[in-house]
């Protein structure tokens, strides 16, 4: 997606240790308009995929996911990174490790808002290594859901988690794959 490569180069930042910090614009300040065009752009590539729920992780996928949703006209659920008080009844419990924050945690969503007659949409900003997205799989596993694809808007290419999920039969669509970072620039995969 051009829009958001333009604007990955023109307001990302590289850290140390393959960070890519889109912060000004996708995942703590967010730009309505882009997302919207974000949205839209996975309904055009998941549009006839029969859709009826879109899973995602909180906190960053969750505006993502719901721009999203405005175009396919469905619920938006997110699994969330600790067990509340708040939830209660059944449970899906994944264990996930997050790369930018370099440790392990359980990710939880309620059992009535994922069944075996859902198929699910998985979404969310970054796919580095795949541990996020393999949670959600997981989850969509345990209710016995049918995964319809994933959508991504930032792939790091030069990281296994595309590549894997990918050889794993998975439909994935990520909107800018970044295929090599430094600390002066980015070279992003032609699609």
């Amino acid at each position: 997606m051009e829009l958001l490569e333009q604007r990955i180069l023109q307001n990302g930042q590289v850290r140390p240790g393959n960070i890519l910090k889109v912060d000004s614009f996708l995942n703590h300040q967010l730009d309505i308009e882009l997302l919207d065009a974000i949205g839209a752009e996975f309904y055009r590539l998941f549009g006839d995929a029969g859709v009826t729920r879109i899973l995602t992780i909180e906190a960053s996928g969750i505006a993502i996911a719901c721009m999203a949703a405005r175009y396919f006209k469905v619920p938006v659920v997110f699994a969330k990174k600790a067990k509340s008080k708040n939830i209660d009844g059944a449970v899906y419990i994944s264990s996930v490790h997050s790369y930018t924050y370099g440790r392990d945690y359980d990710i939880t969503l309620a059992a009535r808002f994922l069944s075996k007659d859902d198929r699910v949409l998985i979404l969310d900003d970054f796919l580095a290594n795949g541990k996020a997205v393999n949670g959600l799989l997981d989850i969509c596993a345990q209710a016995g859901a049918a995964v319809a694809g994933i959508g991504i808007c930032i792939e790091k290419g030069f990281q296994p988690g595309g590549d894997a999920l990918r050889a794993a039969g998975y439909r994935l669509e990520s909107l800018a794959i970044v295929d090599s970072m430094s600390d002066d620039s980015l070279t992003f995969r032609a699609q």
